[in-house]
């Protein structure tokens, strides 16, 4: 049925699916402003993975190309960003990585069906920074010693999150990783009210219903825990369903944020319900309703 649902969700948004694909042409892409900007091109990869696009979807193969040739010697693709040279000498652009985008851009590759052997050489060097309890603040050598606000030692939310994402897409092969991702997403949320490690919170705006999923909001993680099996009875993930299921009126979920680059979208808007919001909301339940 999801299948179905996606195959006819593509076919209606045909031109806008398009012109996310005509997108991906000019990957690296201009230099990142913010990993959170909805114009990243590696969220709009993620997006079109999303849709349940695979890699022969007709104009992604050359978009594909080119951020295969943008991966670097960890194994990792590369978007444009700023590197600050040395005292006195001007920044300059150059393909980087942080493991607040390189994750993003995996988990998108591997569920398109893209085949390279180095999208699970990148997965593997990402994992193997696991501190125990989730993900914290790593970038490319090139970038220096710069890291994310906070303690060194704290996980950072966020890339637990989109390491989640992509460790899910491997089976039981990084198994305790993913479920130390989803304790430390959990332990948060029960938290939420004195733990906010590298300044996100789970406040009112980390509540409000947004998509597609890109950020730290409440949608992105209940998508992410709801395909760990172990987190399916947790009280604190029910908890979190309970907010969304809330927000539930007679014609389904309407957006309370948006993304003004998908404003076109059915989800782009705060008027009436979205088709696509709904979809993955009921998705999400699905999951939890399914064998513990």
């Amino acid at each position: 049925m999801a299948d179905s649902f996606l195959k006819n969700y593509v076919a209606h948004n045909a031109d806008l699916v398009q012109a996310l694909v005509e997108d991906l042409q000019a990957w690296p892409g201009p230099r990142l402003a913010a990993h959170r900007s909805a114009s990243q091109l590696f969220h709009k990869l993620a997006f079109l993975a999303d849709l349940g696009l695979g890699a022969d979807y007709p104009g992604l193969g050359s978009g594909i190309e080119k951020i295969l040739n943008s991966f670097g010697p960890e194994s990792l693709p590369g978007i444009s960003m700023e590197v600050s040279g040395q005292p006195g000498e001007d920044p300059e652009t150059r393909l980087s990585w942080a493991i607040c985008d390189a994750p993003t851009s995996l988990y998108a590759l591997k569920l398109l069906g893209v085949e390279d052997p180095r999208i699970e050489a990148g997965t593997d060097y990402l994992a193997a920074l696991d501190r125990g309890l989730g993900y914290g603040c790593h970038l490319s050598p090139v970038m220096g010693a710069w890291r994310g606000p906070g303690k060194a030692s704290d996980p950072c939310p966020y890339a637990s999150l989109v390491m989640l994402k992509l460790l899910l897409q491997y089976g039981p092969r990084y198994r305790e990783r993913v479920l130390s991702c989803a304790e430390c997403l959990l332990g948060l949320w029960a938290d939420s009210r004195t733990r906010h490690p590298y300044i996100f919170y789970m406040g009112e705006d980390f509540r409000k219903l947004k998509l597609p999923f890109i950020w730290y909001d409440i949608l992105h993680v209940l998508e992410a825990l709801s395909q760990v099996e172990e987190c399916r009875r947790d009280p604190r993930l029910l908890e979190m369903l309970a907010v969304v299921k809330a927000k539930e009126g007679q014609a389904g979920y309407v957006p309370e944020s948006v993304y003004q680059p998908f404003k076109a979208w059915d989800f782009g808007q705060k008027k009436k319900a979205s088709e696509w919001m709904g979809f993955c909301v009921q998705r999400i339940e699905a999951r939890l309703a399914g064998p513990a």
